[in-house]
């Protein structure tokens, strides 16, 4: 697997970037530019993860291209595209998004309040078909060649099950449509919390070479009523990161695994740390460069 996160020393340079990767032992990388890196810097930034072996597991496109609000809706179906687009230049491996929310948003903002919340009309039908053609539009607009466009899972949208994620690519039809898994993201009850290794391979046995990319977090189901799920860093919580990192090798041994949500440097290197050491103990090759 190629083991990924942010980093925290300032870099200038491809060069710089690939250093601050090397330090940390990771192999793959979010990537490092916007939208509007010329195609001179986006060259440099490519040659220099291909010449290191880095891979740029994925672009973020974080909004809500199914928002209720119509200017916020068509915002964020540009947002998606232009940075589907750079995925597409950069050679990511992946552009991510979530599926979006329909409650309230500000109006003013592709990713303010509610973007990624829960809401009523969220796991509709109508809601399914909204997706459906937002996703379409995406890909169709921009047509990428070289990526995917994905959807990342989530707990109270779409895809919010292994069998949704396959109904979606079943209706969305387009070839760079595939899967960013995040397991944790689906377990959202305590018969997913405690079969959480079973769901885990569900989403590989089901999903299969679809999956590029994957996050790698961690969640802690308290005592108190009624259910609260905690996100936290990999090695506190009860995911089976056995069962997920030696899937991940199986399917593909370049899989990024991207470690997110942490507060601060000493917290990534902790769950990088457990991650090694899971993989140690499985057989499973963390990449280096």
């Amino acid at each position: 697997m190629r083991l990924g996160g942010p980093v925290f020393s300032t870099f200038e340079t491809p060069e710089e970037w690939v250093a601050a990767h090397r330090a940390l032992g990771y192999a793959a990388a979010f990537c490092p530019v916007g939208p509007e890196a010329s195609d001179d810097e986006v060259t440099a930034y490519v040659e220099a993860a291909r010449e290191a072996d880095l891979v740029i597991a994925e672009v973020g496109a974080w909004s809500n291209p199914v928002s209720p609000i119509e200017s916020v809706r068509q915002a964020s179906l540009e947002h998606c595209k232009a940075r589907l687009a750079l995925a597409d230049r950069i050679g990511a491996r992946c552009c991510v998004n979530v599926s979006g929310s329909r409650g309230p948003q500000d109006a003013e903002k592709v990713t303010g309040a509610g973007w990624a919340a829960g809401h009523p009309d969220n796991l509709t039908d109508a809601t399914f078909d909204l997706v459906v053609a937002s996703v379409r539009e995406i890909i169709d607009n921009v047509q990428p060649t070289r990526t995917f466009y994905c959807l990342e899972t989530m707990p109270w949208m779409y895809p919010d099950s292994p069998q949704n994620y396959l109904r979606l690519i079943r209706a969305i039809d387009r070839d760079r449509f595939a899967v960013h898994l995040d397991p944790v993201n689906l377990i959202c009850s305590p018969q997913r919390y405690y079969n959480n290794a079973a769901l885990i391979r569900e989403c590989f046995e089901t999903l299969g070479p679809s999956i590029k990319s994957c996050h790698a977090k961690d969640t802690l189901l308290s005592g108190t009523l009624t259910v609260h799920l905690d996100e936290v860093r990999p090695g506190v919580g009860a995911l089976d990161f056995r069962v997920f990192l030696t899937a991940a090798e199986a399917l593909d041994p370049d899989l990024p695994i991207m470690l997110e949500h942490l507060p601060g440097e000493e917290q990534y290197r902790l769950a990088a740390d457990h991650l090694r050491a899971v993989a140690a103990e499985d057989g499973v090759s963390v990449k280096t460069i």
